[in-house]
């Protein structure tokens, strides 16, 4: 049951797909994918206007996160507001990439059910919130829990045409430094650990759900962001990329280290998927890297839609004011009017997308 689709299935399947130009999708109402699920947050109009602004400029993939804490909590909910989402994506000719785990909990808190903090003023992503939360990553008397939500979610959507793949699990193990939180040295590397491990599991309990769609772990361990001659050597990163059906990958890089990363990628034979990138501060832009992956027919989905609770407009924390303009966006492309940040970015896509 580890065993990953064929070379030749991946293949086939993804020659049956058009080019994916996408996004990663919170809507500008939440400041974290709980706020998005919840039911007393779940602002289906905004998602509505604001997926109707991302079809009209080409996008046609999006991938966003679900909460593990609004399944515990409310999982008929849950189920009858992910078919709502679903249903307004198909409208606007949008396929989705569903992310069932993350560890990317920046906000040092575990998750919870209810009101959700405010944005830290001036600070990237503050309060993001892990799924199912760093503390049942560890506490192996959680995983039936986990396995019973990942089985639930994938059993329920496993042949919906809408959902085009399950990417199974965020950034494993990312115990990240952000909004002055800091765990231990000793923390960091038990998280890795167990979400290895948890890793493993989670494509076992996926695949004995026999889904339709293929799975996916991202690469997403990268320590310099201009030079990638050799990504992607992290345990994490090995597991993922050889369980997987099709590759896929994070990389906030500029276009040279794009293009080593796809080379190197290139030798797994699968079709490849980055599905975060776009950070303009560091060179990762959409006017020279989304004809890169046009051309190599990489289906990509960039950081952020609209401008919103997330801040991720702004850069990251390690990025000194000194270093970026204000005028400059980080991440996103849309204004909370749905105007674009760039117009020839947008040109650009509406171009690439229609060509497919």
């Amino acid at each position: 049951m580890y065993q990953p689709w064929s070379i030749v299935r991946a293949n086939m399947w993804y020659q049956q797909q058009r080019w994916g130009c996408g996004f990663n999708y919170l809507p500008r109402t939440s400041v974290n994918w709980l706020e998005m699920w919840q039911a007393e947050t779940f602002d289906l109009r905004t998602i509505e206007q604001e997926l109707t602004w991302a079809g009209t400029y080409g996008y046609n993939r999006l991938r966003t996160n679900l909460p593990f804490t609004v399944w515990q909590h409310d999982r008929n909910g849950l189920i009858n507001r992910i078919d709502s989402f679903l249903a307004i994506a198909h409208a606007h000719g949008i396929k989705v990439m569903l992310t069932l785990l993350d560890d990317c909990a920046f906000s040092g808190d575990e998750p919870f059910i209810g009101q959700q903090k405010s944005p830290v003023p001036g600070i990237h992503n503050s309060q993001a919130s892990g799924s199912p939360g760093r503390g049942k990553v560890i506490d192996r008397r959680s995983w039936p829990q986990i396995e019973a939500y990942v089985r639930d979610m994938i059993r329920y959507f496993r042949h919906d045409p809408r959902i085009q793949i399950w990417d199974l699990y965020n950034e494993p193990g990312n115990g990240g430094i952000f909004c002055g939180q800091h765990e231990s040295a000793l923390y960091d590397d038990l998280l890795e650990i167990y979400a290895l491990t948890l890793l493993f599991n989670v494509f076992r309990w996926a695949r004995e759900e026999s889904p339709s769609q293929p799975l996916t772990v991202a690469a997403w361990h990268i320590d310099n962001r201009e030079a990638c001659e050799t990504a992607f050597t992290h345990p994490i990163d090995v597991a993922a990329l050889h369980l997987s059906d099709v590759i896929s990958y994070h990389a906030y890089v500029n276009t040279p280290g794009q293009r080593s990363i796809l080379s190197q990628l290139a030798a797994f034979g699968r079709p490849i998927f980055c599905t975060e990138w776009m950070a303009r501060h560091v060179g990762s832009r959409i006017e020279t890297q989304l004809p890169l992956f046009h051309t190599q027919r990489i289906s990509n989905y960039q950081w952020g839609l609209v401008q919103g609770k997330t801040q991720t407009w702004l850069p990251w924390p390690d990025i000194a004011f000194d270093e970026y303009q204000d005028s400059l966006w980080f991440h996103d492309v849309l204004t909370p009017d749905g105007l674009p940040f760039s117009e020839q970015e947008m040109a650009l896509v509406s171009k690439l997308s229609a060509m497919g």
